[in-house]
């Protein structure tokens, strides 16, 4: 289902479970459509009692694709932003999170559960900073806050290497599947299984849906440029659950324990094994882990699907 956002944007969506059940919203990473939420982690969470949507940002999938920007050095632009230097972009992950909240406008929907993993742990985070009344839960999964110190930002060169390889040009499907293969073999989860013919199946799916490597190296950028949120995330009154796998290697685990520390009340757990993927049993832990906190959240005053009487403000202060 294609959904005009607002700005020119559209973003392909699909819905599950009981339109009048509380409403889980997952918000997924760098350069990959809905479908890397893996069916039997939404079907997990949909049998707990939950509707639950995905979607494709922009510049990924069946969503609308920019232009703009130009050929980009991204070495430079992850050089510069460690640096504390400006990163010019054709958009940031604020724009990205006004895109969800237009989502959600048009789907009539007021608050969400929001779960995002790496990427879109960073667009759910700002989401629950600028829009509060829209957020009854965060969980932030292998996520983080922008913090350029080189401890918290780098991950290990051989996963870096591997996210910015591009595939040969004119690479067909089943080059791409694999290209991607040996990408999840470099930042995947160590302490998880994950059987090779499932693995690819996943990931034709996700080849299949839209490849677009001039939208992933924007989506890259608006990351980079969004620098250090550090100071926004004190903003998020959510009740918020950090998760992050003990053997990430592209975004360290001290990048989620420092996501964690600038949420006030948040709860921090670490996946051991889990490295920079959702394997099978990882999805587990997970549907697990958010739907106890969905289900305390809501104790606490629950997720409607009534859309506000009055459009939602960015919050500016506490």
């Amino acid at each position: 289902m294609n959904v005009a956002v607002g700005r020119g944007i559209t973003l392909d969506c699909e819905d599950f479970g009981d339109a009048g059940a509380p409403v889980i919203l997952l918000i997924m990473g760098l350069g990959m459509p809905a479908v890397a939420w893996p069916d039997p982690f939404v079907a997990g969470l949909v049998a707990a009692g939950f509707r639950v949507i995905r979607f494709d940002n922009r510049d990924c999938g069946h969503s609308t694709r920019l232009t703009g920007g130009g050929p980009q050095d991204l070495r430079l632009a992850i050089a510069r932003a460690l640096l504390r230097r400006p990163v010019s972009a054709p958009y940031t992950l604020d724009d990205m999170a006004a895109d969800t909240v237009g989502l959600l406008d048009a789907l009539g929907i007021g608050r969400v559960h929001l779960a995002g993993v790496s990427m879109g742990g960073m667009i759910a985070q700002n989401i629950a900073a600028r829009y509060p009344a829209r957020v009854a839960s965060l969980t932030s999964i292998m996520a983080s806050t922008g913090n350029p110190s080189l401890r918290v930002a780098l991950g290990k060169p051989r996963a870096l290497r591997a996210i910015l390889t591009r595939p040969l040009l004119g690479a067909d499907a089943d080059a791409l599947v694999e290209h991607y293969a040996r990408v999840y073999g470099v930042i995947g989860s160590p302490g998880f299984a994950y059987d090779p013919d499932l693995l690819r199946h996943h990931l034709r799916r996700i080849v299949e849906r839209g490849f677009h490597p001039a939208g992933t190296a924007r989506q890259l950028l608006a990351i980079l440029a969004s620098g250090d949120r550090r100071a926004l995330l004190q903003r998020i009154v959510a009740p918020t659950l950090v998760v992050h796998g003990s053997d990430d290697p592209l975004v360290p685990l001290a990048a989620g324990r420092d996501t964690a520390r600038q949420i006030a009340g948040s709860e921090f757990e670490v996946v051991a094994g889990m490295g920079h993927d959702l394997p099978p049993g990882v999805q587990q832990i997970l549907v697990e882990r958010i739907v106890r906190h969905c289900r305390a959240a809501q104790s606490r005053g629950g997720a409607g699907v009534a859309r506000p009487d009055a459009p939602d403000q960015p919050a500016s202060r506490w």
